[in-house]
């Protein structure tokens, strides 16, 4: 089981960007997937961005539309999510998971970092 805690979050304007963090414990990393999943007023909880084991491959919401980039570097057991160009409809508690075999899998769960956009 992995420990996540992420970080990043805080608020920003329209347009604006953040850079959130998920650093990984307990377990090497390189075993999982992993993904940002966000909860939001509108939606409720949405799929942001997955990443595969090696990082070739990555999925996102269809909502992200280009905006977003998922990255992992295993050596610092971080994992990554540029946000660019964000909008109020962003605003939420964006939260990392693992799973040892699925990329939108949700076997480990971080707490969350709150981000808010104001238009």
């Amino acid at each position: 089981q992995l420990r996540l805690v992420e970080s990043g979050g805080g608020s920003v304007q329209a347009g604006g960007s953040l850079t959130l963090s998920c650093a990984a414990s307990g377990y090497p990393m390189e075993y999982f997937y992993f993904a940002w999943f966000r909860r939001t007023p509108g939606t409720g909880r949405d799929g942001v961005a997955c990443i595969s084991i090696n990082g070739s491959e990555r999925s996102y919401g269809l909502f992200v539309k280009g905006r977003f980039t998922i990255s992992r570097d295993d050596a610092k057991k971080t994992v990554y999510l540029q946000m660019d160009n964000l909008q109020p409809e962003d605003t939420g508690i964006y939260y990392c998971t693992a799973d040892r075999a699925f990329c939108w899998g949700t076997m480990d769960e971080g707490q969350g970092t709150q981000v808010t956009v104001s238009s």
